[in-house]
């Protein structure tokens, strides 16, 4: 008996392929690797000796900021005497396996299809959009508290003592902030998931275009993976030859990539300016902390890094037997009719935009003060500020050259190769 599908032809999937329940399974899938990778990071980090039994709803807060949500700080110390803090990042580990679950919850029940209704697809994205948009609402209600902090008194005890208070902290989620900021992230994680997937079908009118963008959508993705693996590696390496286990394990499910991709974008010839002042530092090797911890803003690149430890010069030389490794996948992906040169646009586009979407998401600015009086912020290490910015210009026309470059040697490398679409020659 044939099936008939949700374009009314016969023979093709049944909407029940990917269904409520599909987008269910989907939305858990994400949700439970998101809360698992943030609670162990945050256990590692020492988060579940938090006050108040707060260590659920700081899981769910990083949670919200893995999937694009925003979450205020917030603090005082009593009529005379409050905290004011702010804090911009993603936990990059965290965002990473969420987005993987998602994309291949949603592409499981598309796979071995040709093409695909734009109605289709925009049901089946709508049904999982739906779900998440009821999962980032219960996440938002549970990331909020606010509790004591005994024998954290910033003043030595001053405030205590005095004003016969002790310092307070907390943080929620911005609810209405979230849930757009989430579905936008939702939506990216999704389309690139489109993109990226040579056995996802696409809408007619979208066919003519995964010649030019899926080999090097894909390739992106690979290099990016590539760095999160070695990082990985790094880490374990780390971990067993010089200790600070909860450290290393909070790093590593936590800001991983972070650290990676920040690396990827030094060793391309970027630069970044940042700061690191008070008692706060950045969850990263202590070169980049030597860097930054300087009065005014730093400027950090291979050069900056090369005069803490010689061995930073590495960066370039992985970057460039990755970024061509890249280039090759990309032209192998392609039909053979695709010339090296334009591979060499399409890798110089596809780079371009993956180190800006890099220099976007790896962006860190978190600040901390406090007030006597309404006197601002105090000095004798009571506030701090770390700041981590790229300089966007310069990172994105050293992608394009450094993508002309490999694309063009990319394509000539893969000429050598049999590719789909190319035909041998009749022997005589």
């Amino acid at each position: 008996m044939s099936t008939q599908g949700s374009d009314g032809r016969p023979g093709t999937a049944t909407r029940g392929a990917h269904g409520w329940a599909d987008a269910l399974l989907t939305v858990l899938a994400g949700l439970v690797v998101m809360g698992l990778t943030a609670a162990l990071g945050l256990w590692a980090a020492g988060a579940a000796d938090l006050p108040g039994g707060s260590f659920p709803r700081v899981v769910a807060a990083v949670v919200v900021m893995a999937a694009g949500g925003s979450v205020a700080l917030s603090g005082n110390a009593g009529e005379l005497a409050r905290t004011h803090a702010d804090i911009s990042a993603l936990p990059l580990s965290v965002t990473l396996v969420g987005a993987l679950a998602l994309a291949a919850g949603f592409l499981r029940p598309l796979r071995h299809r040709a093409v695909a209704t734009t109605r289709e697809l925009a049901g089946w994205a709508g049904r999982v959009a739906v779900l998440w948009f009821l999962v980032l609402i219960g996440l938002s209600l549970l990331a909020r508290q606010t509790f004591d902090l005994p024998g954290a008194d910033p003043t030595g005890g001053v405030i205590g003592d005095v004003f016969d208070v002790s310092p307070r902290a907390g943080f929620r989620a911005e609810i209405p902030l979230t849930l757009v900021l989430g579905l936008l992230w939702l939506a990216g994680v999704l389309v690139l998931a489109l993109l990226v997937s040579r056995g996802a079908p696409l809408p007619v009118r979208l066919v003519r275009f995964q010649e030019s963008v899926r080999p090097a959508a894909y390739a992106m993705v690979a290099l990016l993976l590539a760095y999160v693996v070695v990082g990985l590696v790094i880490a374990f390496v780390v971990l067993v030859t010089r200790g600070h286990p909860a450290e290393t394990v909070a790093v590593a499910l936590l800001a991983l990539p972070n650290l990676v991709w920040l690396v990827f974008t030094l060793g391309l010839g970027a630069s970044w300016e940042g700061k690191v002042d008070g008692p706060f530092g950045l969850p990263m090797p202590q070169v980049l902390d030597s860097v930054l911890r300087t009065p005014d803003l730093s400027t950090l690149n291979v050069g900056t890094l090369a005069e803490q430890d010689g061995r930073a010069w590495w960066c370039v030389a992985v970057a460039a037997l990755f970024t061509l490794a890249a280039a090759f996948l990309a032209a192998v992906r392609s039909p053979a009719r695709v010339r090296p040169w334009q591979h060499a646009l399409h890798m110089a586009v596809a780079l371009a935009l993956t180190v800006l979407a890099v220099c976007l998401l790896g962006r860190i600015s978190a600040h901390y003060g406090l007030s006597l009086l309404g006197l601002g912020d105090l000095g004798g290490g009571l506030g701090g500020e770390v700041l981590l910015r790229p300089r966007l210009w310069g990172a994105r026309g050293l992608a394009v050259l450094w993508g002309l470059v490999t694309g063009l040697l990319g394509g000539l490398l893969a000429a050598r190769v049999h590719r789909r679409g190319e035909v041998e020659p009749e022997g005589p």
